[in-house]
């Protein structure tokens, strides 16, 4: 059977938001490169997934790792361990080049409890940031600034 790391990466590369449901706990966080709080809850983080499959253009991972990381969230001050996946990645937005990582943790059940995805260069975040922004927007899942 395929791990949730694969599944996800499928769905992503495949642009299919729907099998993506299945591998988020309910309560998942996701954090983004361009807001300090995390988006939180299943149907928030597939709102936010929908914006991000129109958002990155020629988006394609290009590596991955295994192993274990501290929750940005938890018991302790560093969170919880938790078996990770890092997937690396590149893709443009607004004509610009981006460099990427998504960093999933998974809970005992190998489901998606936190996402952090980070980015470079500066001028792709900012890119990114306003994309984003204008898609959660349109979709009304955040009110327009």
């Amino acid at each position: 059977m395929a791990t949730a790391a694969e599944r996800f990466r499928a769905a992503v590369e495949a642009r299919e938001l729907g099998a993506l449901e299945g591998l988020f706990t309910e309560d998942i966080r996701f954090y983004s490169p361009v807001k300090f709080t995390p988006f939180e809850g299943r149907p928030m983080v597939l709102g936010l997934f929908g914006v991000l499959l129109r958002t990155f253009e020629d988006f394609r991972y290009v590596g991955e790792l295994t192993g274990s990381a501290r929750t940005a969230a938890g018991a302790g001050s560093d969170g919880d361990p938790a078996d990770s996946t890092v997937l690396v990645f590149r893709a443009t937005v607004g004509g610009k080049q981006i460099h990427g990582i998504d960093l999933l943790q998974y809970d005992e059940a190998g489901l998606i409890k936190e996402f952090t995805v980070m980015v470079r260069p500066q001028s792709a975040v900012q890119a990114l940031g306003e994309a984003v922004l204008a898609g959660l927007v349109a979709d009304g899942l955040v009110p327009q600034p």
